[in-house]
């Protein structure tokens, strides 16, 4: 990095970053990196082909000598400051309290009566107009609580349900709340006058205002009795909410309040095969057919789009590499999304001075260019419906549905064979997420708990004491063949296959995996020569 920032460059602001060759026989080629200067200069970079260690350092006098503004530039190394500022931020009290019990059934952590109280009393303030701007709570939080308050009483085991601690609190403060709330709020918390007690007739009752409320309203009702929906119900939903209209950072079309008791509920109640498929394909269409590239293969990633906050995401560099050797990939994410907030690809991009608002078609140029092959979609660009959604999913606090089907998207084509990747965490998911590959019809699919649920593995020994659930490494994918012994789905024959990466049978030595978030000032060794080209070449695009 010390060499990239150097006096010479005069700039950080890169318009120009691109590959010298795409020599499927790299070996002839030198690593070249070019950057264009703003003055419209060129400065070449070579890189020795031998191991070598890039150092990622950026202090305060690295910037002196640039002269360079600290107010002027992001941190790459705290993701919050690419947060939207224009995006109400949610009441923190009822966040801690929605990642507590808006999850799955046997995740949630019930509340005690000390913090019922506190956050049913941070409520009604809020909702009398006692609490002002960031203290407020916003509708998209009440929707959520309540949502996950009402499934755990109707659905949930007995151990997972209202503690007396929240069942006292309650009690107390329900009869004030139902003086206060909103009709669509009394519906989320009792649809069926059934729960708090009182001969509440609003839940019972209430259908929303227009024909798309009603729809929402009438899924709801499934949803928060721990019901599932079908497939043409999930879609239906979607497109008649989304995208989210803005005035004032209030929506002007359907009530948050429903639509976040929508989302976070059918994560709640785990989502079937049917739903995901629903929340995947819903918006393919969204800005017409995917456009189709003219490229042998071409493999999809797709990372949380969350972003890490501890460890490396290599990803980037990864596709870097695999173009020099004539493989297409295609990368796609936002540049900021709850409720990690975490390093994505695109605020990597944005800090080299990449362009992130590509079009499809832009993007399927650069996957056809030979002395490209790999390109970054931004979720702006390609589903502005469900980017539309990144403010709400703040104040839902836990990951709604699209936060695993948004992995396994195709913004584009290709007239060869097709790959997909995607990283996961919590077990369960790694079938449905396959099972959304197939739908997709690839050649191939592969899945990979990587370091925080990414694709990036570790070189760590497997600690003796991890019992629960998948080890960091786990594989898990399938490849289209013609033999008469693989599994047959959709008409296709898949072999599927499931692994556990050791680095040492690659002759990787057993190492910890560097931590980001302890030192910003940290060493990538590339462990592979360097005689072949590597750069971000998209970057030149106009």
């Amino acid at each position: 990095m010390r060499a990239l920032l150097s006096p010479e460059s005069s700039s950080l602001y890169f318009t120009s970053i691109n590959i010298v060759s795409r020599d499927p026989n790299p070996c002839r080629s030198r690593t070249s990196l070019y950057f264009l200067k703003r003055d419209g200069g060129c400065r070449l970079i070579r890189r020795k082909p031998r191991s070598t260690a890039v150092k990622a350092v950026l202090d305060s006098a690295t910037i002196e000598e640039l002269g360079l503004k600290e107010s002027d530039m992001r941190n790459p190394a705290i993701s919050s400051t690419y947060r939207r500022s224009m995006l109400p931020k949610p009441n923190q009290t009822v966040l801690e309290a929605q990642a507590r019990i808006c999850t799955g059934p046997t995740q949630t952590r019930p509340l005690s009566e000390e913090q019922a109280f506190k956050v049913l009393d941070t409520i009604l303030r809020s909702v009398r107009g006692e609490l002002k701007d960031e203290e407020q709570v916003s509708k998209a939080q009440i929707g959520a609580f309540f949502a996950g308050m009402t499934i755990r009483a109707n659905s949930f085991p007995e151990e997972t349900q209202w503690s007396e601690g929240e069942r006292r609190a309650m009690n107390l403060f329900w009869p004030l709340l139902l003086r206060a709330l909103p009709s669509d709020v009394i519906f989320i918390a009792d649809p069926e006058g059934s729960i708090m007690g009182l001969g509440n007739s609003v839940g019972p009752q209430f259908i929303g205002n227009g024909t798309t409320e009603m729809r929402l309203v009438g899924a709801l009702r499934e949803i928060l009795a721990g019901g599932h929906l079908g497939y043409e119900e999930v879609q239906g939903v979607l497109k008649d909410v989304l995208p989210l209209k803005f005035e004032d950072g209030k929506s002007t079309g359907v009530s948050e309040s429903l639509l976040s008791a929508f989302l976070i509920g059918q994560r709640m109640n785990r989502e079937t095969d049917r739903e995901l498929k629903a929340y995947c394909l819903a918006f393919d269409d969204e800005l017409g057919p995917a456009p189709v590239a003219d490229v042998s293969s071409l493999t999809h990633y797709g990372e949380p789009y969350d972003g890490n906050t501890r460890f490396f995401r290599s990803t980037l560099f990864v596709a870097a590499v695999r173009s020099c050797y004539g493989e297409s990939s295609l990368l796609h994410g936002v540049e900021w999304m709850p409720p990690k907030g975490g390093v994505t690809e695109e605020q990597m991009l944005n800090f080299m001075g990449a362009n992130t608002n590509l079009s499809l078609h832009q993007a399927k140029e650069l996957i056809e260019d030979e002395e490209v092959g790999f390109v970054y979609i931004s979720q702006r660009e390609a589903r502005p419906s469900l980017y539309s959604l990144i403010g709400l999913r703040e104040h839902i606090k836990k990951r709604p549905p699209l936060a695993t089907t948004e992995k396994v998207q195709q913004f584009i084509r290709a007239k060869g064979k097709e790959s997909i990747v995607a990283g996961f965490y919590h077990e369960g998911y790694e079938e449905p997420l396959l099972m959304l590959m197939k739908r997709r019809g690839v050649h191939s699919g592969l899945v990979v708990k990587g370091e925080e649920g990414a694709l990036s593995m570790t070189t760590r020994l497997r600690s003796a004491s991890t019992s629960k659930g998948f080890p960091v490494n786990y594989c898990s994918g399938f490849r289209s063949v013609g033999t008469e012994t693989a599994c047959k789905e959709d008409g296709v024959s898949h072999q599927s296959f499931r692994l556990e990466v050791n680095a040492m049978d690659y002759g990787f030595e057993p190492t910890d995996t560097p931590r980001t978030d302890r030192s910003v000032n940290f060493e990538i060794t590339f462990l592979y020569n360097l005689d072949h080209d590597l750069a971000c070449p998209f970057v030149s695009c106009p």
